[in-house]
C-alpha cells in the first residue's frame, strides 16, 4: 500500500496564516518532516501520535541534508503513511519543494502541494509596508540573497538598480548575511543613497521587530540594533509607509509568549483573544481528561435520579460527560425535570445552558469551597445531592457538605492525565497560564529539569497559585477566577513590562 506526501506551506510564523487546507492535512498526518522556521503554534496542531522529524535548515546548519529529506519522504510514503513535509512560508518559493518531488515522482508516489503565505508578502504587511502601492510601486521582485554552494549573492546589480529607479519593490529573502554586500552593490550600480529600506525580523510573530532606514544606512543600523536571522529585508519607496501603517508592534500583548495549559478542547477560549491582542500563544495541554469507562457508580446514579433533588458540577467537562452518559443510558432531559442544579462558575453554567438547563446556584466566588457553602444554604433538609466530577476533585467541597449535614453521592466521571510529549524549551520572560492545580503539576512534569523562576505563572485562583509557588514560579493571581479576568491580568502585566516594571521577569 502506497502512502501519500503533502508539501504544506506553514506560512511565516503566525499560526493564523496557515491555510485552512494546510491545517486539515496536518491534523491527519502520520509522519511530519518539519522545518526549523515552523512556529510552535502550528506544531501544536500536529497529532500527538504522529512521528515528527526535525528537518530544519538554518544558515550554515542543516539538521538533515536535502538528499536525506527526499529519501525519508519516499520511505515513509512507501510504508503507506500520510506524510506531511511542513515548510516555512511557501514550499515553491525558495523552498526546494520541486527538488523534493522529483524522487517521489520517479517512484510513483502520489503527492499534493498546499501553498503557504510567503514571508516576502506577509512580513512587510505585518510591518505596515505594502509591497505594491498605486502611487509608489507597481511591481515586485523577490530575490534570494543566498546561492547554493556560493556564499556571495551573485546578483545582477545593474538590473536591480534600474528596477529600483523605476519604482519596483525588491524583497530579499535569506539575505541577512550578505546584506552589506548587496547594499554596496546596489549603491555602486546607481541606487539613490536615500532610497527607503526596511528590515523585519521574526515577521508575523510576537517577537517581530522592524526598522525603516535607507539603502546607504541599512547595514549600519541593522548592526547597531542587533538585527539577525530570520529576517526579511526590502528596498523601495513603499518602505516609508511602515512608519505610518505599523500595527502589529502596537498591539498590547506584542512580544509576549504565553503558554496555555488547558485541555486542548478548551484552550481556544484563552488562546483566541490573546492572539488577537498580539501575543504568541503556545498551546501545551498539560492535562488530558479521560472519561472513566465502564462506570457502574455513574450508571447507578442515573437510574436513581428519581430519588435525587440536586446535581452540582465543578467543570464544563463534567457537564458534558454526564449528559453523554445520560443519553447512553437511554434517557434524556426529561429525567432531570424535577431537579435543581448548582455550578461552580460561568463556564460551567454556560455549558449547562447549552444542554437546555439553567443553573439555580452559582457562588459569588468560583471556588470549590464557595460552591459547597452556596449549596448548603440553598438545599432543604432531607434533600439529596448528586456530585459528578473529576476523580481527584477538591476535598474542600465534600468537607463542607459533610459539615453542613448534606446527603450527597459523589461519582467520579473522569481522570486527569499528564501528556507524555515534551514541548519546545521555555524562554525567560514567558508566561504560563494555569487554570487548575492539575495543569501546574502536568506542566512541571512535562518540563522536568527546567528552571521556572524566570517564567511568570498567571493563575486563576489561590489554590492553583499555591501549587505554582511550590514549584518555584513567581505568581500573579487573577482578580477573579474567570477567563476574562485572566486576560485582563495578562494585559496589565504586558503594560507593566512596556513601562519597564516587569520585576526582572
Amino acid at each position: 500500500m502506497k502512502g501519500k506526501v503533502w508539501l504544506v506551506g506553514a506560512g511565516p510564523g503566525d499560526r493564523g496564516l496557515l491555510t485552512v487546507k494546510g491545517k486539515a492535512v496536518l491534523e491527519q498526518a502520520q509522519a511530519v518532516l518539519c522545518d526549523h522556521l515552523v512556529g510552535d503554534g502550528i506544531r501544536s496542531w500536529i497529532p500527538p501520535q504522529a512521528e515528527v522529524i526535525d528537518a530544519g535548515k538554518q544558515a550554515g546548519t542543516h539538521t538533515l541534508p536535502q538528499e536525506d529529506i527526499n529519501r525519508l519522504l519516499l520511505e515513509k510514503a512507501q510504508r503507506g503513511l500520510r506524510v506531511v513535509r511542513l515548510k516555512g512560508g511557501d514550499p515553491f518559493l525558495f523552498g526546494r519543494g520541486g527538488e523534493e518531488l522529483e524522487l517521489l515522482r520517479q517512484h510513483g508516489i502520489p503527492f499534493e502541494i498546499v501553498p503557504g503565505v510567503s514571508s516576502a508578502i506577509a512580513a512587510p504587511a505585518y510591518a505596515g509596508i505594502p509591497v505594491t502601492h498605486r502611487q509608489t510601486s507597481s511591481s515586485l521582485h523577490i530575490v534570494t540573497g543566498h546561492r547554493q554552494a556560493d556564499p556571495s549573492p551573485g546578483l545582477d546589480f545593474p538590473t536591480l538598480a534600474t528596477l529600483c529607479r523605476q519604482g519596483t519593490t525588491i524583497v530579499f529573502l535569506m539575505g541577512m548575511a550578505s546584506l552589506p554586500e548587496i547594499c554596496r552593490g546596489l549603491l555602486a550600480a546607481g541606487v539613490p543613497e536615500n532610497l527607503p529600506a526596511a528590515i523585519i525580523q521574526n515577521g508575523t510573530t510576537a517577537r517581530q521587530k522592524t526598522m525603516v532606514s535607507t539603502v546607504s544606512r541599512l547595514p549600519e543600523h541593522a548592526r547597531e540594533q542587533g538585527f539577525s536571522t530570520p529576517a526579511v529585508w526590502l528596498v523601495g519607496d513603499v518602505c516609508s509607509y511602515g512608519e505610518r501603517f505599523s500595527w502589529v508592534e502596537a498591539l498590547p500583548l506584542h512580544r509576549m509568549r504565553i503558554w496555555i495549559t488547558r485541555p486542548k478542547n478548551r484552550a481556544s477560549a484563552l488562546s483566541d483573544p490573546l492572539e488577537r491582542l498580539g501575543a504568541q500563544v503556545l498551546e501545551l495541554p498539560s492535562i488530558q481528561t479521560q472519561a472513566i469507562f465502564p462506570n457502574p457508580p455513574l450508571e447507578a446514579a442515573i437510574h436513581s435520579l428519581a430519588d435525587t433533588h440536586w446535581i452540582a458540577w465543578t467543570s464544563p467537562t463534567g457537564v458534558d460527560l454526564f449528559f453523554d452518559a445520560l443519553l447512553q443510558a437511554g434517557r434524556d432531559g426529561r429525567a432531570l425535570s424535577h431537579l435543581r442544579f448548582g455550578v461552580i462558575g460561568p463556564a460551567t453554567r454556560d455549558t449547562l445552558s447549552k444542554r437546555g438547563f439553567l443553573a439555580d446556584v452559582i457562588p459569588s466566588r468560583f471556588y470549590a469551597e464557595d460552591l459547597g457553602y452556596a449549596l448548603a444554604r440553598a438545599m432543604q433538609p432531607g434533600e439529596r445531592l448528586l456530585l459528578p466530577r473529576a476523580k481527584e476533585g477538591s476535598p474542600l467541597l465534600t468537607q463542607i457538605l459533610e459539615q453542613a449535614g448534606i446527603s450527597f453521592c459523589e461519582v467520579p466521571l473522569y481522570e486527569t492525565l499528564c501528556p507524555s510529549s515534551r514541548p519546545s524549551a521555555l524562554l525567560p520572560g514567558d508566561l504560563a497560564v494555569f487554570t487548575s492545580v492539575s495543569t501546574v503539576k502536568g506542566f512541571v512534569q512535562l518540563l522536568q529539569g527546567e528552571e521556572f523562576r524566570h517564567i511568570l505563572a498567571v493563575c486563576i485562583g489561590e489554590q492553583t497559585a499555591a501549587e505554582a509557588r511550590r514549584q518555584g514560579f513567581p505568581v500573579q493571581v487573577a482578580a477573579k477566577p474567570t477567563i476574562e479576568s485572566l486576560i485582563e491580568t495578562i494585559a496589565a502585566i504586558a503594560a507593566g513590562r512596556k513601562e519597564g516594571n516587569d520585576a526582572g521577569i
